[in-house]
């Protein structure tokens, strides 16, 4: 609100910043476990007096130096660059926050520095007691350095007690400091390992590179397991409502958890085989997939923590938009444009309503939504909903959709974003007003459901349904699906969702008696087969071969039980399946 936007529609801010800090953390973390990955395997090549793995030591810190310290460092200062254009509050609130915590780590970036090219230049030249000390008080600092680092960056995830007393220690020794900083140290020691595949890959010595790929592998293979409990740990003691976002409700997190379990088992079992089969001509191609696997992995972890702040970029304290929750009530009452200095439109009128529109959507929605783009797209998820449905969504945003921070700003305001969305966006008429004599049900669920998934969505996952049963799983939402929020509506309003629902897969059987049968064929048959299956197996049978099978259903599949009803109710049965399959009455 303070700051101007940088706008990039199609490609959006959250992605970037997500993008440039995976792959600097995929580098930094190596930084830190690298420095001691290199001191103790020099320590082995010493102890074993093999002169084939010093060199490999010597060649690895090589590449080391010039990941690091070049590409490391550009993608470090990109990250300040990325941030402070894209999220210019969080980064002003960080830097005056701990100020001296950022001085204090740029103090021990220098000691790598210095201490790395030290350890690199003297190789050979330098007694071997020496040189290791060298190497301990780079990884020293290193390791110092992401302690730092982790300090402040999970202050953003739970600041604690900070937020009251606004102490320095406290928003730095937050509740989730000690398992993140476990968490993090094992994944460094972990890439250290798949790095060192990476050198070792090259080696011409076939036994010196069968050793070093084993070596690598147990560095690999041990810290993985070590993370997977300082994971859990720190999923533990994350707030209620970031845990509630971890454990199911957010669907990015969902998609991410996804891919970090299957990063994670791909790392492992790419791992044991190289170290296993250690053949020449795997190795390279499995070592692309080892390190595609821990960026998945690393990147699953910074992408869910990330997202678990949702809707805050500094939780509890400052929403993703910028804005502090302490004034929320304030520009509410005031309004957003009376209170922001980067708007070119200070009052909503007729004409630049949808200007005006835009702008809040510029401030407030565009942190973690593109227009047009692959992520999060706002188009995509608005284009269901009508003008009616959008207003009344934006002013409950907040409590059907945790994970979003509410709309800040008056009721016009409120209109003007609305009409941006359905008018500028997706094009569609301005309509307000109630709707239409016989569509509450639709209207409801516009209102409520839209937002998320269209009918169109939802009705090939319903067919077949009876009204009660989808009456039954809107008490129960949440349930289904963590990400669901509960239907929390009277009873008629579920009641006229259910029947509008109903509708979509049923609007010709209006009859008691078909009714009836599609409920029948719920309630007994698809425990066990959907009616895909009655359809490729009847398909063009007449109804008096279908209602004299209803009889003898276990003579017929003597895995199928005798249906044990009346005979209205197998002829309701009957009437239900032949209409569906398209047999002859």
């Amino acid at each position: 609100m303070n700051y101007p936007v940088w706008y990039v529609p199609a490609f959006g801010g959250g992605l970037l910043i997500a993008l440039v800090a995976i792959v600097h953390v995929f580098v930094s973390h190596f930084a830190v476990g690298g420095g001691l990955y290199l001191v103790m395997t020099e320590r082995k090549a010493i102890r074993e007096q093999d002169q084939s793995i010093m060199a490999f030591v010597k060649k690895h810190t090589k590449f080391f130096m010039l990941l690091t310290m070049v590409f490391g460092g550009l993608t470090g200062v990109a990250i300040w660059f990325v941030i402070s254009i894209i999220n210019p509050a969080a980064t002003s609130l960080l830097i005056h926050t701990f100020v001296f915590g950022w001085a204090a780590e740029w103090v021990f970036f220098l000691v790598e520095i210095v201490a790395l090219f030290v350890y690199f230049y003297t190789f050979g030249r330098m007694d071997d007691r020496t040189h290791q000390i060298i190497g301990w008080i780079y990884f020293a600092a290193a390791w110092i350095s992401l302690f730092l680092i982790t300090g402040i960056i999970d202050f953003m995830l739970n600041p604690g007690e900070w937020v009251t007393n606004n102490n320095f220690w406290s928003g730095f020794f937050t509740p989730t400091f000690w398992p993140s900083i476990f968490f993090r140290s094992f994944m460094s020691f972990m890439l250290a390992g798949c790095y060192g595949f990476l050198t070792a890959s090259f080696l011409d010595n076939e036994e010196t590179r069968r050793k070093m790929v084993r070596y690598s592998g147990k560095w690999v293979l041990v810290s993985l397991v070590l993370s997977v409990p300082a994971g859990w740990w720190y999923l533990a003691i994350l707030p209620d409502k970031a845990r509630s976002l971890a454990e199911g409700m957010s669907p990015t997190i969902t998609r991410a958890a996804t891919v970090g379990e299957f990063s994670l088992v791909t790392l492992a079992a790419a791992a044991i085989t190289l170290m296993l089969l250690n053949s020449k001509s795997l190795t390279k191609v499995l070592t692309v997939v080892v390190m595609i696997a821990a960026m998945g992995y690393l990147g699953a972890f910074e992408w869910t923590r990330e997202a678990d702040r949702r809707p805050y970029v500094v939780n509890g304290y400052m929403y993703s938009d910028g804005i502090l929750e302490r004034d929320v009530e304030r520009i509410d009452q005031e309004g957003y444009l009376k209170n922001a200095k980067w708007v070119q439109y200070k009052v909503v009128t007729e004409a630049n309503q949808l200007d005006v529109g835009k702008e809040l959507f510029q401030h407030q929605c565009f942190a973690c939504h593109t227009v047009g783009g692959f992520n999060n797209d706002i188009i995509v998820r608005t284009k269901n909903m009508s003008y009616d449905a959008m207003r009344k969504y934006l002013a409950t945003i907040h409590e059907k959709r945790y994970f979003m921070p509410p709309f800040i700003g008056n009721e016009t305001e409120l209109k003007a974003l609305a009409a941006y969305l359905v008018a500028g966006l997706n094009k569609k008429a301005l309509i307000e007003g109630a709707p239409a004599a016989g569509n509450r049900g639709k209207s409801l669920f516009d209102d409520n459901c839209a937002p998320c998934h269209g009918a169109d969505i939802l009705k090939p996952k319903i067919v077949g349904w009876s009204k009660e049963k989808i009456r039954t799983a809107l008490d129960k939402l949440s349930a289904l699906n963590p990400a669901m929020p509960d239907y929390n509506a009277p009873a008629a309003d579920k009641d006229a969702v259910s029947g509008y629902l109903h509708g979509l897969n049923n609007q010709e059987s209006t009859s008691p008696v078909k009714e009836q049968g599609a409920e029948l064929f719920e309630e007994n048959c698809t425990a066990c087969h959907g009616f895909d299956v009655v359809k490729s197996k009847m398909s063009g049978w007449p109804r008096v071969k279908i209602r004299t099978t209803l009889d003898k259903l276990s003579a017929l599949n003597p895995a199928m039980p005798d249906y044990n009803g009346s005979a209205a109710e197998k002829d309701a049965l009957a009437d239900y399946i032949v209409k569906q399959t398209g047999g002859a009455k």
